[in-house]
């Protein structure tokens, strides 16, 4: 495992000046900041919420992440005299030049941030972070903020679906940065699908910035760039602890070679030179990290060479890892080389190959991940690529950034698509749990109402329903949203990542089964209290009456 940076917070904070400055973000924000800046509005304080519409994948759920990086970003957030001189230039020539100077002193000082907790299991429509603060600055942060959140909270429920897929046994490898957009989405996706529930990374920066645990060892290519034994260089090994003097590890794996074709009844003429030289030659090179690819050419040719070489390995005083699959049929093949394992366990009484492990990567989804539990296999870890990473059954979560407040007075947004619509006002989010611990309802209300209380019944409307109230009794109430950030600084210090990684895996627990099934789940219910209910009843009303929308609380 890779460790930490000393000063990752550091590194993080400086990372993320880096990758999201003030101008990352889009020209319209600019053009209304000046718009509420000519009409003396930039500093009324306003509300925004930060929310999705739909569960992603066709699921139940979704994982909110990227907190953090939002946290870094406000405390950072501040325009270079360089950022000032392009807006200068990319800004309407009638631009006042007085507004350029206004932007010179802007920061996040007076922005607070509610939020819930990063790695808390989220539902539709419910808010994920209040952003308060001077209008012009929460309106300037709000593609900078859904950038941070969108893709994270994404890739990280991709991640926890593929470990529901897999079930908690079986180890998980994220090996997708090779297939990701841009170094910026592989190292997100690597740092998110590890706190979804994937074990291991590939990517050796997200294991030095973030403390992922790392692996890997060949590829097909290193396999086939071997034609003769006459390649392998050293051909010794020293055993452990044993004998000082090296011995002749070619010779050694050839008599092994031969013991094993003549147990399995193999052809020694189909076996690959070559691959046994690229085998050979990494052996020597880590003999305690020794898990080659085994079909670079067949799995019968690796096989029998990986036995052979594991089990010179064995006879030195040396533990080989496993092996990795990489194509065909994945089930089978790792039945058929389990046996073999077994096999050579009893027959030579090597009790070390009764505990290698078998890696299956072959373009894996979470259909065939699902799959895997359905066929009988023996695979002990899963690399995941392609369809983690890229999330190619909904590439976008589709989080928006919406005003529901401007001077203490709610706002609304009303459409013609009622999906469209937003919910008004400042607002506090309660999970409603029943008897057995299980969620069961999510709670909007209006932030002044009293809270919900366990045992005592309610009444409220959920979304999307036909307006009919219901009522509840919930056996325990939980307050979602915490403040962690006010005044320039962050007020609730982030997790770790093994942290928030735990908090996923907690949080998913006590989901029940139905919400969190792949297929056709269950809906989970978000309702709006009696008191909000009746806010968005009014301002309807208004609207329709063609009447103002500015309603006092």
């Amino acid at each position: 495992m890779a460790a930490p940076s000393g000063n990752t917070c550091g590194d993080m904070e400086r990372s993320i000046r880096e990758r999201v400055p003030p101008l990352l973000t889009d020209m319209y924000q600019f053009t209304m900041a000046y718009a509420y800046w000519r009409a003396g509005r930039h500093r009324e304080p306003a509300v925004f919420e930060l929310f999705f519409r739909d569960n992603p994948f066709g699921g139940g759920f979704s994982l909110f992440a990227g907190l953090h990086d939002c946290q870094l970003f406000l405390r950072s957030f501040r325009f270079t005299d360089a950022d000032v001189e392009y807006l200068r230039s990319v800004l309407p020539p009638a631009t006042d030049p007085a507004f350029f100077e206004f932007l010179r002193g802007l920061d996040c000082s007076g922005v607070t941030l509610r939020s819930v907790p990063e790695g808390t299991v989220v539902f539709a429509r419910v808010p994920l972070m209040e952003v308060a603060g001077p209008l012009a600055v929460v309106q300037l942060l709000e593609t900078s903020l859904l950038c941070l959140v969108n893709y994270a909270s994404l890739v990280c429920s991709n991640a926890a679906r593929f470990r529901l897929a897999a079930g908690p046994r079986r180890r998980l490898l994220e090996m997708g940065l090779r297939r990701a957009q841009g170094p910026d989405g592989g190292l997100t996706a690597s740092r998110y699908t590890h706190i979804g529930g994937f074990d291991l990374t590939s990517n050796v920066q997200a294991g030095f910035l973030f403390g992922i645990p790392v692996a890997g060892t060949m590829a097909h290519s290193f396999v086939t760039s071997f034609t003769s034994l006459e390649e392998v260089w050293p051909q010794t090994l020293v055993a452990v602890g044993g004998d000082p003097d090296p011995v002749d590890f070619i010779s050694l794996t050839k008599g092994w070679l031969s013991r094993v074709c003549e147990l399995l009844g193999a052809e020694p003429g189909k076996i690959r030179e070559g691959e046994l030289a690229a085998f050979l030659s990494y052996a020597i090179a880590y003999p305690q990290n020794f898990l080659p690819v085994i079909d670079s050419y067949s799995v019968g040719s690796g096989l029998l060479n990986f036995c052979a070489v594991a089990l010179a390995l064995c006879e030195l005083g040396y533990r080989p890892v496993g092996v990795r699959l990489d194509s065909g049929d994945l089930c089978r093949q790792s039945v058929d080389v389990r046996r073999v394992f077994r096999l050579c366990s009893d027959h030579f009484s090597i009790p070390a190959f009764d505990s290698l492990i078998i890696v299956g990567t072959n373009n894996i989804s979470e259909q065939s991940m699902a799959e895997l539990n359905k066929k009988e296999n023996e695979i002990d870890v899963v690399g995941v690529g392609t369809h983690l990473v890229t999330c190619t059954r909904q590439p976008s979560l589709g989080c928006v950034y919406k005003l529901v407040e401007v001077r203490g007075r709610p706002r609304m947004k009303i459409s013609e698509d009622p999906e469209k619509s937003t919910v008004p006002g400042r607002k506090a989010v309660y999970r409603l749990v029943d008897a057995e611990g299980h969620p069961f309802l999510d709670l909007l209300c209006l932030a002044l109402e009293p809270p919900p209380e366990a045992g005592v019944p309610l009444t409220c409307f959920p979304q999307g329903c036909d307006n009919s109230p219901i009522s509840i009794t919930p056996a325990q109430v939980t307050c979602l949203c915490q403040e962690v950030f006010t005044k320039g600084q962050v007020t609730h210090p982030p997790c770790s990542a093994a942290e928030t990684r735990a908090k996923v895996q907690g949080s998913l627990q006590t989901l029940h089964p139905r919400h969190k099934r792949l297929q056709e789940p269950d809906s989970y219910t978000v309702a709006l209290s009696e008191k909000l209910h009746n806010l968005v009843t009014e301002i309807r009303r208004g609207s329709s009456n063609n009447s103002n929308f500015l309603l006092a609380n």
